[in-house]
Parts: structure tokens; C-alpha cells; sequence
């Protein structure tokens, strides 16, 4: 291609990819959302359909089976890579609005009232209600597409920004994708006092995931207008082709095996406190729903501006793999004064929002640094899918301990061992962020050097 050509190209208008980031980050907003928006219901799905601590927590671990035990992110991001972003895109973020509609229906009157579904869900695995079959059924088709779907945007997000603002467009992705998390726990509890009735809160947030289906497709026209500006049309070269070497050049990539188990242990520190935050914030301080609602809403909120904040500072100082530490460590600390002090959760919830912001406006634009863009969409594919590992694993975890370490029926709930848990996942990612600062000034990728510079 001429230089011409790439002058006159969609991505060189900063108007035109700013805007495509709003589009795709519209999505990843829905996409959080709909996975926040019955945290703050926790008490409510016990009040209404009998859910202990620990089928809160299978209903919040299911989202994951698909991405681990079925490795959908990793050929979600093969399939990316051979097909490319718009059927890849349409497809998984349709499985994800399909999933979140079929979870509302799990827990509407539509289909307690003997609805389609009831009969069978009633006569299998009697020992669960059959509304939470049916939402764990919903739960696992949009975790089905909800994590491709991120793989995709992440992808989208190298194609318009690479070696232009791309740890800043990721921190603003991130921001977005946090406003959505915000908006569940802030609308949510507001939600459930409708006229109509709480499941209110559950079908706003499946319509606001079909929306977002709407949005891609938008989206699309305009990837298509660039893909004819860059390269002939239906070109599909022979390095597109998937190759089992693609996999096993990334596990043979000691800094991208460091950044995957600090992805991991991070962010298993981090969504499934944040699921059980409102509860713990209910019992721990003795608040109203609505008051711990507004407390877990403070971190991603700071997200909001801070993520944004730190990719600019990557993208033009650089640093980044010092930020992941940074990051780890603060993680570790606020975790554990939840679990030993009473200090503020008004400000421990901000300092989290910090280091929720650190890591990973240091870590997703880091990955392009390390692997070749042609096969970007698996490497964020392998990220996600050992990412989901945890988000499997800690939220289910965590409902069985508090059923271990608590009576039932007893209140307050104690939270401090599984506060611990979270503190203790924090060490393991402050050591992974060591050990892949250590190995990059073997490597050379340069992780600490500005965004524009590789």
C-alpha cells in the first residue's frame, strides 16, 4: 500500500477513530452492565427464589465455564483472527444479547408462572430452583459471547490506535466499559422498586444488551469502509491462517506467560470482590442497599477518570510494566484493610479504583508490544479465557467459605476470610508484575518505554 493511500485512510481522523471507540466502547459498557447488574441484587434472589452465598456465587462462576472449561475466548480470538472482526464481532455479541435475555426470563413471573422452560427445568438437578437454572442457563450463553466480544474490541482498538494513542484509547475503553459497571450498581437497586416490579432491574439491563447489538452493527459499515481503503477487498493471505505454532510461540513468550497469570491473579482479586461488594459493604457497616450500592459504584467511577489518566502517561512516559507493580501493590493493601480495619470504604473503594486503573492501562496496550498484530485476537483470546479461570473459580469460592465460616440465617455476614483470599491473589500478581519487569529488560520489548516508540 502507498502512503497516499494511508493518509486518506479512516483510522488517520482523529474525529472518525475516536468515534469508533465510542461505538465499540458502548458495547463493552452494555457488556458490563448486564454482568454487574444483579450484584447489587444479591439479598433480593435470596428474599425471592431462596439463593444461598453459594448459588449467588455459582450463578456469577457459571459466565466463565464457557471461556475455561470450553476455551471459547482462545478460539473465540482463532476465529477472529481467520474471519476477521465483523462476523466475528456480530456473532459473539448477539450470543451475549441472547444470553441476557434468556437470564430475565429465568427470573421473571413469565416463567415461574409455568412458562416455557419451567416443567423441564423443574425435573432435572432438584436440589436448585428452577429460576436459577434457567438464569445460570442465560448466565452461560452470555458469557459465551461477552468475552470474545471483548477479545474483538480489544482487536478493534490495535487496528485504529496502534502506534497512534493506544494506551490512551485502551484506558478510555476501559473507562467506558467501567461507567457500565457503575450504572448497574447505582441503577439497580433503583430499578427493583418499579411499579412493574424488581425483575425490572434485570430486563433493562438484557434490553441494554440488545441495543448494544444494534450499535456493532454500525460499527461494522464503517470497519468495512476502512478495510476497502487499506486492502483489496475478501484478501486473505496465508499468514492469516491459523497455525498450532501461533499458540505455542505465546507459551513459549515468558513475558506474555508473566502479564497472562498477572492478568489472572489481578483480576481475580478484583470482579468477584466487586460482585459480593454491595453485600459486604451491607454487612460489614451496617448499611442500606442503596448506601452499598453507591459505595461499590465509587470504583469504577474512579476508573472513569483515572484509567484514562494513566494511558495518556504510558502512551508518553512510558512505564508501564512499573505501573503493573504499583498496581499489584495497592490492590494487596486495600484488600487487606477491608478485612482488618474499619477505615473508610468511601476511601478504600476510591484507592481500589487507582489500582484498578494502573494495571490495566499498563497491561492491554503492553500485549501489542509483545505479539505480532496478525495474531492479536489470539493472544487476547488466551488472556481471556485464563482470566476466566478465575472469575470461575474466586466467585464460587467465595460463596463457599462465607457458607463455611458463617451460620446461616445469622447476620451480620463475616467477609473476613474471603477478604484474605483476595489479599492473598493480590502477592501473586505483585510478584508476576516483578518478574515481568525483570524479564523485559531481557526481552526487549520495551514496556517501559512510551506507547510511540515499538
Amino acid at each position: 500500500m502507498n502512503t497516499n493511500t494511508v493518509k486518506k485512510s479512516l483510522k488517520d481522523s482523529v474525529i472518525t477513530r475516536w468515534a469508533m471507540l465510542l461505538l465499540v466502547g458502548f458495547v463493552l459498557a452494555a457488556n458490563y452492565y448486564f454482568y454487574d447488574a444483579l450484584s447489587p441484587l444479591k439479598s433480593t434472589l435470596t428474599k425471592e427464589f431462596g439463593f444461598s452465598n453459594t448459588d449467588f456465587g455459582l450463578f456469577l462462576s457459571v459466565y466463565s465455564i464457557p471461556n475455561v472449561f470450553l476455551l471459547m475466548a482462545v478460539f473465540g480470538g482463532i476465529i477472529l483472527d481467520k474471519l476477521g472482526i465483523r462476523r466475528t464481532g456480530f456473532m459473539f455479541v448477539a450470543f451475549m444479547a441472547f444470553g441476557a435475555l434468556v437470564t430475565a426470563y429465568g427470573a421473571s413471573d413469565m416463567y415461574s408462572n409455568n412458562g416455557v422452560g419451567y416443567a423441564f427445568m423443574s425435573s432435572i438437578f432438584p436440589g436448585y430452583s428452577p429460576e436459577l437454572k434457567m438464569m445460570l442457563l442465560g448466565r452461560f450463553l452470555f458469557g459465551l459471547g461477552a468475552e470474545t466480544s471483548i477479545v474483538v474490541i480489544s482487536k478493534i482498538i490495535v487496528k485504529w490506535f496502534k502506534g497512534k494513542e493506544l494506551a490512551l484509547a485502551f484506558g478510555v475503553k476501559l473507562g467506558l466499559a467501567r461507567i457500565g459497571s457503575a450504572l448497574a450498581f447505582y441503577l439497580s437497586p433503583i430499578l427493583i422498586k418499579s411499579e412493574t416490579g424488581w425483575t425490572t432491574a434485570i430486563w433493562f439491563a438484557a434490553f441494554f444488551v440488545t441495543s448494544s447489538l444494534l450499535v456493532f452493527i454500525i460499527y461494522m459499515m464503517f470497519d468495512l469502509k476502512l478495510d476497502k481503503q487499506v486492502k483489496p477487498d475478501n484478501s486473505v493471505s496465508e499468514s492469516n491462517e491459523f497455525h498450532i505454532s501461533d499458540i505455542t510461540d505465546l507459551l513459549k513468550n515468558r513475558s506474555f506467560i508473566y502479564v497472562t497469570l498477572l492478568c489472572l491473579t489481578f483480576y481475580s482479586a478484583v470482579f468477584p470482590f466487586f460482585s459480593f461488594s454491595a453485600d459486604f459493604f451491607l454487612n460489614k457497616f451496617n448499611l442500606t442497599l442503596e448506601q452499598s450500592g453507591k459505595i461499590s459504584l465509587l470504583m469504577p467511577l474512579g476508573t472513569v477518570i483515572f484509567t484514562p489518566l494513566f494511558g495518556f502517561l504510558v502512551d508518553k512516559y512510558g512505564k508501564a510494566a512499573t505501573l503493573m507493580i504499583y498496581g499489584s501493590l495497592i490492590l494487596t493493601m486495600v484488600h487487606l484493610a477491608f478485612a482488618f480495619t474499619t477505615l473508610s470504604p468511601y476511601v478504600l473503594m476510591v484507592v481500589l479504583g487507582i489500582a484498578f486503573s494502573l494495571v490495566p492501562a499498563s497491561m492491554w496496550p503492553s500485549v501489542a508490544k509483545m505479539v505480532d498484530e496478525k495474531r492479536i485476537g489470539t493472544a487476547y483470546g488466551f488472556m481471556f479465557s485464563v482470566q476466566n479461570l478465575g472469575l470461575w473459580a474466586f466467585p464460587l469460592l467465595t460463596g463457599v467459605i462465607l457458607d463455611y465460616t458463617n451460620v446461616e440465617g445469622v447476620k451480620p455476614i463475616d467477609y473476613t476470610y474471603s477478604m484474605v483470599m483476595f489479599a492473598s491473589l493480590g502477592i501473586l500478581g505483585f510478584i508476576f508484575a516483578l518478574l515481568l519487569k525483570r524479564e523485559d529488560k531481557l526481552s526487549g520489548y520495551g514496556l517501559n518505554l512510551p506507547s510511540n516508540s515499538k
